[in-house]
């Protein structure tokens, strides 16, 4: 139902900006299609942070005390 809305307004769209002209039509368009794409690549970088966690700073000699601490038990 949705696809088909979308698809409905953005021929609505389409058609009042062939009418507005080229220049006035082309920079609109331009402004959409750029903001879409920005607006899914922060969603998509705040997807990553969300998913990927955060990486912990690991000291060497931590990790080689533990290991010594699991190889000893």
């Amino acid at each position: 139902m949705y696809l088909l809305l979308s698809i409905v307004v953005g021929v609505l769209l389409a058609m009042i900006l062939i009418k507005m002209g080229p220049l006035v039509g082309g920079i609109l368009a331009f402004g959409i299609f750029a903001g879409c794409i920005f607006r899914g690549l922060y969603l998509l970088s705040e997807i990553q942070k969300s998913v990927v966690p955060a990486k912990q700073k690991v000291k060497p000699k931590d990790v080689l005390q533990k290991y010594l601490e699991e190889r000893d038990n």
